[in-house]
């Protein structure tokens, strides 16, 4: 018999110390400026490191060599995760940019593809040039990134504007973050670009929710906020923006915060944890994307020193479990959902999981099992099955030509394998 109990958040007294663990994650600089130490209670964030270690988001300087070495050698699973990514038609360095001032999500007008094509191109560029020491690939990232920096003004549209500047605003970053050392990148002009064009977009909807009944919104709208305002704080070195995607992950009002979008935790009939996920009963194919929507948050966390993947006894691990075990084809148990909606929190319920999109693929598994089961040694049965399942991983471009296939960055089996 399975078991369900609402659960506000708290803070586990035995959570990993990710400032103790980055001593032997690559991180040694940022462990030592930080110093070993508890997590913050529930509703603070822990302080921003004190230096902000780059590369930082995504993926630390362990991560890429790591992925270098295992290319270079020709071992698997890093060959088939290069493959992958060599192969994809974002990842060649003729890619011309499509830079305009105006990016439109929702509405009339919309041209957000030019916006999130160029991503993905500059991000896999950046990574054939961090894991392969290609320039000519180094060269067309920064082509990419400069052009963008120096043309847009304004992303603009209906609602979907705010999806458009969390989503394309972290993954930008991150984009950024892997080419900020590099001589040809503009960096101080693209860090001017994420402050003025993405951050008040994802401010606003973090402090307003456009106006709208605070839960009116899915999780992955404040996740997507949350991860590119953390994503502006580490690219930009600024705390206040650091401590904003921190603090309001642990106690935000919107579903985004942990304890909303895991409202229930259960137990399945083998014993193992899960945690009922927001987007559940609307369908499979956004809660997956909830799924690395909070990964992202928790890895660029992890790599700046704040322990996001343990908050709260590990609830979006059991958050993950679930969602794994329920697309790999397993039953869940599902307590009715009820929100407020609309600008009068008018209310609604869902009182059964979704079937709709049941089992697709996202690239967003190998970050989780990586960090669950490879550095934490923990176990992982759903999460691990599925990222089996759907090795190795690609990148936008890979999962179908809507923006859907584009929400995540990819490519976790080269850069997460141990």
């Amino acid at each position: 018999m399975s078991r369900t109990s609402p659960h506000p958040p708290h803070h586990h007294p035995d959570d990993v110390s990710r400032r103790a663990l980055l001593k032997t994650a690559g991180g040694l600089t940022a462990a030592l400026a930080l110093g070993a130490g508890a997590a913050a209670p529930a509703g603070t964030s822990a302080a921003a490191p004190a230096a902000f270690a780059h590369p930082g988001m995504l993926h630390n300087a362990g991560d890429l060599n790591r992925a270098r070495v295992g290319v270079a050698a020709g071992t698997e699973p890093w060959l088939s995760g290069w493959n992958r990514l060599t192969a994809n038609s974002h990842a060649q360095s003729t890619w011309t940019p499509r830079a305009t001032a105006t990016v439109v999500r929702g509405g009339t007008g919309e041209n957000y593809g030019l916006l999130y094509h160029d991503i993905a191109a500059a991000y896999q560029n950046a990574l054939r040039w961090r894991v392969g020491g290609t320039e000519t690939h180094a060269q067309c990232a920064a082509n990419i990134l400069n052009a963008w920096a120096r043309t847009l003004t304004s992303v603009t549209g209906n609602a979907d504007r705010f999806l458009a500047a969390g989503i394309y605003g972290w993954q930008f970053a991150n984009a950024a973050e892997l080419m900020r050392d590099h001589d040809a990148f503009d960096l101080a002009a693209f860090q001017s670009m994420m402050e003025s064009v993405f951050y008040p977009l994802n401010n606003n909807f973090l402090t307003h929710h456009n106006d709208a009944c605070v839960t009116n919104y899915w999780a992955n709208w404040d996740l997507c906020n949350t991860a590119s305002v953390l994503a502006i704080g580490i690219l930009n070195e600024d705390s206040a923006k650091y401590d904003q995607a921190v603090t309001y992950l642990k106690s935000g009002a919107g579903n985004g915060s942990i304890a909303h979008a895991v409202p229930y935790l259960h137990t399945d009939d083998d014993g193992y944890a899960l945690g009922q996920w927001q987007e559940s009963g609307r369908d499979q194919g956004h809660t997956v994307m909830g799924m690395g929507q909070s990964g992202a948050i928790c890895e660029m966390a992890w790599n700046q020193g704040e322990d996001l993947y343990s908050y709260d006894s590990r609830r979006f691990m059991k958050a993950a479990q679930y969602v794994a075990k329920y697309n790999l084809g397993g039953d869940v148990p599902f307590t009715t959902y009820t929100w407020g909606s609309g600008q009068n929190c008018a209310q609604q319920s869902q009182t059964a999981i979704s079937a709709v999109s049941r089992g697709q693929v996202r690239p967003v598994w190998a970050m989780l099992h990586h960090h669950y089961n490879r550095r934490l040694y923990l176990d992982d049965p759903y999460i691990s099955r599925m990222c089996l399942s759907v090795a190795p991983e690609g990148g936008g471009g890979d999962y179908g030509s809507t923006s859907g296939g584009y929400d995540q960055l990819g490519f976790g089996t080269l850069l997460y394998a141990t």
